[in-house]
């Protein structure tokens, strides 16, 4: 086939145990999907109840990631950089209207990531009622560590999961806090969008989310999945 552009390098992921990546296709984020993380940012109403979950993207190639530690520019635009740890689901096959129980079944495996979110732009984008997508969606946003196939740690339903910044506890909670869990999220977002292999799912963060400066050094984990080291220049 011919182009008249050099088509991009795909983005990919290590996987754990393997000489081969992972083609990334989409990235998917579920907001708010732990009742303290919606507390402390105001949300009060969701963090009293099940709402629907809600979604929002990121560019495929706003990922950057892999093996040892993850260098990440301080973005642009932004006096107000946040972290949010969170485990990231991908897929290896996809599919619509996809039932709660066949969803894991989809599951490739599972990584730690980091949703960058630009604070201030969000919070301005959601006084005006504007969209998020300078606040969440801009280069090397989403970070993410080497993916576990599942085939190896299963499909985690609790267990720790956690963020230091500069060895300081930031954030720490378990899997076991998500309002709606895995395959329930698969399961409402094929209802949306169909779903394909290579698309990333990240599920949402603990509390405890907070500034970034230039120099910090990141740790993150999930017990039983993954760890990440990342480090802000």
């Amino acid at each position: 086939m011919k182009f008249v552009l050099t088509p991009p390098e795909p983005v990919s992921l290590p996987i754990v145990g393997d000489d081969a990546r992972f083609p990334v296709r989409r990235i998917f984020c579920v907001g708010r999907n732990y009742a303290d993380h919606a507390r402390e940012m105001g949300a009060v109403d969701q963090a009293e109840g099940r709402e629907p979950p809600f979604f929002f993207t990121k560019p495929g190639d706003a990922l950057v990631g892999g093996d040892g530690e993850v260098v990440v520019a301080y973005p642009p635009a932004t006096a107000n950089l946040h972290h949010e740890v969170e485990l990231v689901v991908a897929l290896g096959a996809g599919g619509a209207n996809v039932a709660v129980d066949r969803a894991p079944g989809l599951i490739f495996g599972y990584a730690v990531g980091l949703d960058l979110t630009r604070r201030d732009l969000q919070a301005k984008a959601k006084e005006k009622g504007h969209p998020w997508d300078m606040g969440k969606g801009f280069d090397q946003s989403a970070v993410a560590g080497p993916l576990m196939p599942a085939a190896v740690c299963g499909h985690p339903q609790s267990g720790r999961i956690w963020l230091t910044v500069n060895g300081r506890l930031r954030q720490d909670g378990d899997l076991a806090a998500m309002m709606w869990k895995i395959p329930e999220i698969i399961a409402n977002l094929s209802t949306l969008v169909r779903l394909e292999a290579g698309d990333l799912i990240y599920t949402g963060t603990p509390a405890g989310v907070g500034p970034l400066l230039r120099g910090d050094v990141l740790e993150a984990g999930v017990d039983g999945v993954a760890s990440l080291r990342a480090r802000i220049v």
